[in-house]
């Protein structure tokens, strides 16, 4: 039959017919994207993509360009629940429907327990309430789109170093109200169609592997009836993650749920066939819950297509310049006028200027289908104002780990920006000579190679690619500095002249998800006028590294990859020596910094906040020389900003996909009326970071989240600590006033287990133009010891955010009233000592339920978490008689 006739197959009929076999095979995917189908029974194969910040489509190596949307961080910082359901729907689902997808694998909803994270770009805030609203939002949208997404990492993923084995040690209280609770609350608004496992152990137990994540708390408090996969390679048994509730193991590839070890199972009882069956049928049901909502792609050709509309390319650049933060504006220096360009010269200086920078690494990474850079985005918007404005540049300072991959630099014979590839097998499977070429002289567009499983069909299990392409010609004589990586072994040849040998031995590194090694680099001196040849020789066998004494030649089946980069060689002086002339001769600066995907990604966490190189000398030289400095960091997550007392102006720009330049001029030229608040707090210290001293695995493994429920914000109203800018801080440039806050009496039903309250209160533009503020409503639980509460043993954070709304382009001298509800989850505490009835056991057992405690509760309303910024406050009370305890939703 065809898809669209699976939308109303029966169910139970389809699951009755299945062999042993085929549920077996529909419970493992099939490659790396996709699922197995049953096309005896009518049963198709669904595509799932990667997301988060936008649809990648099935290739790593030479993909189809995407729209790639600002990172995480980024739409939470927005804080309008509106716009990333548009983005949801006519960015993502329109999408993933032109790469012929049916599964978003997003959104990432994990807490941002330390920015040191290295995935920490891809979830949206270190507050539990805010992000899962965020996350709410962009199911709704992208699944009214007819995608499924697949809600990750579940949970306790918060950060990559030994991602597959670390253990996080959570108390039941933080698990509930911090980790969990960003899922808990997307599955009450939203009902995300598919769950992903996080890599990582809780509390002793794999998540793939954890019934009581898996079928307590997901399927039996939560009520939910989708699907749960894997991670990739996130499955680490066969009986343990079936019988635990994990449905569909992902890649097909290097699976454990073969039919081989599956069918022993079944024979020696660690596995019923039922289990096997009711897996199976949870996958039949996202299948024909695709074909209803979104059959149009099943039926169609399976080809991924590119299509970039006029309202496309204006949504990017809204979202993104929405999502950007002002966080200081000294003298009201921002934004620019024409008036303040007559006759000046402008320098722009920073290493994140002209780079291209993106996203975050690792599985988010894709192909942009364009990209207006900083240093673009604010030329372009000079030229506008039609002033005669002379513009400077100057790098400054470095800010790549791995030196900049060459997609801009290496042209074909023909002019094409890229290189041409051969692919060879070899001529057995032991051996590394080369045979005759499988695929000549493939056009490639991009020197960072990462080919998973894309590359061509008929090789031998050990294969040779050889890349060929000629560097663009220089105005003078220049020394470059070039960089090799790879997942396999490489060698650089320029000109006939090995550059760089990381063919003969290696060192292991962390690069390509961790199978690659470390960058090797070389020098070469470009002449004059002259096109030099330029190629790489890869095969698939990785090297020997004899200084770690891992001697293994093993071949890349999975990930293997290989990176070219290089750059002109300056000395750091001579960079900031250059940067400090043009400022001192400008009558302005924007210094645009930051940190990319070479310092932020998945596969590891970073090692410090602090910016690469030597940024911030550059910040605090060249503002020694101009009073001047306007500061726009590029990071997914904070960053150390020493000098921040000494620039008038700082922009956090976060990374803002493709639209990223002409957003940040929009913001800087006031455009845009800047409206985003910070989604994490913006440390002074490092030390001042709530999981500083136990983030890194400790104990054999051990990740001890001792900072338990202070995370966040809360860790520094607990400590009294003061931060460099506070979660919910965000400037604009007009001012607003908030007054009149009216808590209505709370309606309470111990029967049915709900609590509701309204609260209102009116906003007002003091300022001089239209701009939108973010209202945020704080809740102070009854503390131990507060008049007439039950809650003696359990103290609670001084204030958590319950509710927020955002007030969109108010006019000058306008006041408008907003009103927020509280539902029981903002009076709500996690309390362990209580017995709850377990279904599945038939019995009371001492996990734990949610409790309203009777007593006062105190309310704050402002404009960001600082108690300075809390202008509005009330209080209501839960009277005695009227607490009650609950579960599930």
């Amino acid at each position: 039959m065809p898809p669209s006739d699976f939308a109303n197959a029966n169910i139970d009929e389809i699951v009755a017919q299945l062999t042993t076999e085929e549920a077996i095979q529909l419970i493992a995917g099939v490659g790396f994207w996709h699922t197995y189908a049953v096309p005896r029974l009518g049963v198709p194969s669904i595509k799932v993509s990667d997301g988060p910040n936008g649809v990648r489509g099935n290739n790593f190596f030479m993909g189809t360009p995407a729209k790639a949307l600002p990172s995480s961080t980024a739409l939470g910082a927005t804080f309008d629940t509106e716009l990333i359901k548009t983005v949801g729907l006519k960015l993502l689902a329109s999408e993933a429907k032109l790469r012929a997808a049916s599964v978003l694998l997003a959104p990432t909803c994990n807490i941002q327990r330390n920015p040191r994270g290295g995935r920490a770009f891809e979830s949206f805030s270190e507050d539990p309430h805010h992000s899962g609203m965020i996350a709410a939002s962009y199911v709704k949208g992208v699944q009214s789109g007819g995608i499924a997404t697949t809600i990750k990492h579940f949970v306790g993923n918060d950060k990559e170093n030994d991602r597959m084995a670390y253990d996080s040690i959570i108390s039941s209280r933080a698990l509930r109200e911090i980790y969990l609770m960003p899922f808990m609350l997307a599955q009450k608004y939203a009902q995300p169609w598919s769950y992903m496992t996080a890599y990582n152990r809780v509390n002793g137990t794999h998540l793939s592997e954890n019934p009581d994540i898996l079928t307590g708390i997901l399927r039996e408090d939560w009520g939910f009836d989708g699907l749960i996969m894997s991670d990739w390679f996130g499955v680490y048994s066969v009986d343990h993650s079936i019988n635990a509730g994990l449905d569909l193991e992902m890649p097909g590839t290097n699976k454990w749920r073969s039919l081989d070890l599956v069918t022993r199972s079944i024979g020696s009882r660690k596995i019923a066939r039922g289990t096997v069956l009711e897996r199976a049928r949870k996958v039949l049901e996202l299948v024909q819950r695709c074909c209803k909502e979104g059959g149009e792609i099943l039926d169609g050709d399976g080809v991924e297509r590119t299509h970039e509309g006029p309202e496309d390319t204006a949504l990017l650049r809204s979202v993104a310049a929405e999502s950007i933060v002002l966080l200081k504006n000294d003298n009201g220096i921002l934004p620019f006028k024409s008036t303040s360009f007559q006759k000046k010269k402008v320098a722009i200086v920073g290493g994140n200027a002209k780079q291209v920078v993106l996203s975050g690494g690792g599985s988010a990474a894709l192909k942009p289908s364009y990209f207006v850079s900083p240093y673009d985005g604010i030329v372009n918007a000079l030229k506008e104002l039609g002033e005669d404005v002379e513009v400077t540049y100057s790098e400054g300072a470095t800010t790549y780990q791995q030196t900049p991959t060459l997609d801009y630099e290496i042209l074909t014979t023909d002019g094409r920006r890229g290189w041409l590839g051969t692919w060879h097998s070899h001529k057995s499977d032991g051996s590394m000579e080369v045979d005759k070429p499988i695929k000549e002289d493939q056009y490639i567009d991009e020197t960072r190679c990462f080919f998973s499983a894309e590359y061509p069909k008929g090789l031998t299990r050990r294969w040779t690619l050889k890349l060929k392409g000629y560097l663009k010609a220089s105005a003078e004589d220049e020394m470059w500095e070039f960089g090799l990586t790879s997942a396999g072994r490489a060698k650089l040849y320029i000109d006939s002249e090995v550059v760089i040998d990381n063919w003969t031995t290696q060192r292991r590194g962390d690069a390509f998800f961790g199978s690659g090694s470390e960058e090797e680099r070389g020098r070469f001196l470009k002449k004059k006028g002259v096109k030099h040849e330029v190629s790489v020789e890869f095969c698939n066998v990785r090297a020997p590294a004899p200084e770690s004494g891992d001697l293994d030649e093993l071949v890349m089946d999975s990930n293997p990859a290989v990176r070219l980069g290089g750059t002109p060689v300056s000395s750091p002086e001579e960079l900031i020596s250059s940067a400090v002339h043009l400022a001192k001769e400008a009558d302005l600066v924007i210094a645009v910094v930051g940190i990319n995907a070479d310092w932020e990604t998945e596969g590891y966490d970073r090692s410090t906040l602090k910016l690469p190189g030597l940024s911030d000398e550059l910040i605090d030289k060249v503002a020694e020389v101009n009073k001047n400095v306007i500061v726009v960091t590029q990071a997914g997550s904070p960053v150390l900003m020493p000098w921040a007392y000494k620039v008038p102006a700082i922009v956090h720009a976060w990374y803002l996909g493709n639209a990223t330049g002409d957003a940040i001029a929009d913001v800087l030229f006031g455009k845009v009326n800047p409206s985003a608040k910070l989604s994490l707090t913006f440390p002074k210290r490092e030390e001042d970071v709530p999981s500083f001293g136990h983030f890194e695995a400790s104990e054999g493994g051990k990740v001890w989240y001792a900072e338990d429920l202070y995370v966040g914000y809360k860790h520094y109203h607990h400590r009294k600590i003061e931060p460099l800018f506070a979660y919910g801080y965000g400037l604009s440039y007009t001012t607003f006033s908030l007054a009149d806050l009216q808590l209505s009496k709370p309606t309470i039903n111990r029967n049915s287990k709900n609590f509701s309250l309204t609260a209102s209160l009116s906003v007002t533009n003091t300022g001089s133009i239209t701009g939108s503020e973010v209202v945020q409503l704080y809740v102070a639980l009854p503390q131990p010891g507060s008049k007439n509460t039950n809650n003696a043993e359990f103290p609670h954070p001084l204030l958590q955010l319950r509710s927020f709304a955002k007030v969109k382009d108010l006019e000058p001298g306008k006041t408008r009233k907003v009103e927020v509800t509280l539902d029981k989850n903002a009076v709500s505490y996690w309390d362990d000592n209580l017995p709850r009835f377990k279904k599945a056991k038939g019995r009371y057992d001492y996990g734990g339920v949610w409790a309203v405690a009777e007593g006062e509760y105190k309310v704050w309303v402002g404009t960001s978490s600082r108690l300075e910024d809390l202008a509005l406050e009330g209080s209501f009370v839960v009277d005695k008689g009227q607490g009650f305890e609950w579960n599930g939703l």
